[in-house]
């Protein structure tokens, strides 16, 4: 498929993409297409497809794949994969993330080891592929991220076990230190390839959704992601160089464009703490008043708040504007110096029966009218962490006494609401995993 404005990642990174590679490089063998297939349906039977908002989705590991092909399959690649090589690093890339258990985003590479190995389906097409099982294993345990310290040595001990038990690398310390190369190669892929496919608003949408998953701050997703790239940049320069250099001019500028504007959020975000910390901001919590809530100009502002979001926090975004005008909803917003400056954020909610609950939550008040609801938190970027969502969540419990409800829910990452309980008296009511953003309640 030709690169244009409007290809999406998930219409370069598809199915028959991946297939026209393959036939394109003469890797035409029907059990690497099967594998292919089998690899699609596992996931999205186990719940890990297009709909699961985390990043070790279905999305990522055809992401993977397919620019594992484009780089290795292409003469600019100055590396000079063998076929073997390909189907290789193909097998491991489209099995490297699946972990059945699921207990955190973040895949547990013993747990697909212990999949690929007993699942006697991928055994076969292996064989058929005439791909070695230890070598998959191999390459899969290098994509461990950090290599470094423990989790390293922990791996290099089971790659060593590997090596040892596959007839191609047995007391061949030469082809050892190639698929250690080739392993390498996997794992730079594997970091660089999402943000490779798409511009800078899909880069965003991939490190929201690696920062939902793994329950970090809003706060932290920009810090993270800029050190995320300076390490892969300057700690793996040379494969990151092999890897870029191998792939079309197009995904190249894309990568290195969401690198640049993370780094340019962080820092803006540098400088608003700067400003904060020096006292030249000031955060105002505002109750709005009707007048300004049926304003479409102060409707939109709060929606492209609301956007940046992500996607699992956005309760109800097609009736948004319908809930801005509603006066049984609660809301309050952060203003910047006084009352009537940049609106920075807000707090919204109201009664529990307006809100459809995921299933697996079980509130014994719901339909007692006694409980009111709030959303998660909306701030614009830069600004998580100074202590706004906590003023703005103050004035919201205030507006709901007032109103004289009995219980306050909503939903929080497990370690705030754990810090909660003995201050707020907070309890746990559902708890999700592998995202440990969780339900609680506490008495008004």
């Amino acid at each position: 498929m030709p690169l244009t404005s409007v290809t999406t990642p998930a219409e370069l990174a598809s199915r028959d993409n991946i297939v026209k590679i393959l036939q394109e490089s003469g890797l035409q063998e029907p059990s690497l297409i099967d594998m292919l297939d089998y690899a699609i349906e596992l996931f999205e039977s186990m719940g890990l497809g297009k709909e699961y908002y985390g990043y070790h989705n279905i999305d990522h590991e055809l992401a993977v794949t397919y620019i594992s092909l484009l780089s290795t399959c292409t003469t600019k690649n100055k590396m000079n994969f063998t076929k073997s090589d390909i189907r290789h690093i193909y097998t491991a890339a489209l099995f490297h993330d699946f972990d059945p258990l699921k207990i955190m985003d973040k895949p547990h590479e013993m747990s697909v080891l212990s999949f690929i190995t007993s699942n006697k389906d991928v055994l076969n097409m292996m064989r058929k592929a005439d791909v070695d099982l230890n070598i998959v294993k191999m390459l899969i345990l290098r994509t461990t991220h950090p290599w470094s310290g423990q989790t390293r040595d922990v791996a290099q001990a089971k790659i060593d076990e590997c090596f040892a038990s596959s007839e191609l690398t047995r007391d061949n310390v030469e082809l050892q230190e190639h698929y250690m190369n080739l392993g390498w190669y996997l794992s730079v892929v594997d970091r660089i390839c999402g943000y490779a496919l798409g511009d800078f608003a899909h880069a965003m949408v991939l490190a929201k959704m690696n920062a939902h998953a793994l329950a970090w701050h809003p706060s932290l997703i920009v810090r993270r992601s800029v050190a995320y790239f300076e390490d892969l940049l300057n700690n793996e320069s040379k494969m990151c160089q092999h890897v870029l250099s191998s792939i079309p001019y197009e995904l190249r500028k894309n990568f290195f464009n969401a690198v640049l504007s993370f780094m340019h959020l962080r820092t803006k975000e540098i400088t608003i703490q700067a400003e904060y910390t020096y006292d030249n901001l000031r955060f105002v919590p505002t109750i709005e008043t009707m007048e300004a809530r049926n304003n479409p100009e102060f409707i939109s502002t709060l929606f492209d708040i609301f956007a940046e979001l992500p996607k699992p926090l956005q309760f109800s975004p097609e009736s948004f504007e319908q809930s801005i005008r509603d006066p049984e909803i609660i809301l309050n917003t952060l203003r910047l110096n006084n009352c009537t400056g940049e609106i920075l954020g807000f707090a919204k909610g109201g009664p529990l029966e307006s809100y459809t609950l995921d299933p697996r939550i079980n509130d014994v008040n719901y339909a007692l009218h006694n409980t009111v609801f709030l959303e998660p938190l909306a701030l614009r970027m830069g600004y998580w962490g100074l202590g706004g969502g906590q003023q703005m969540r103050h004035l919201f419990v205030m507006q709901a006494h007032t109103k004289m409800f009995k219980y306050l829910t909503s939903f929080a990452l497990r370690d705030v609401i754990q810090s909660r309980i003995d201050r707020e008296e907070a309890e746990f009511v559902a708890k999700f995993d592998p995202e440990r953003w969780d339900y609680y309640r506490i008495k008004l």
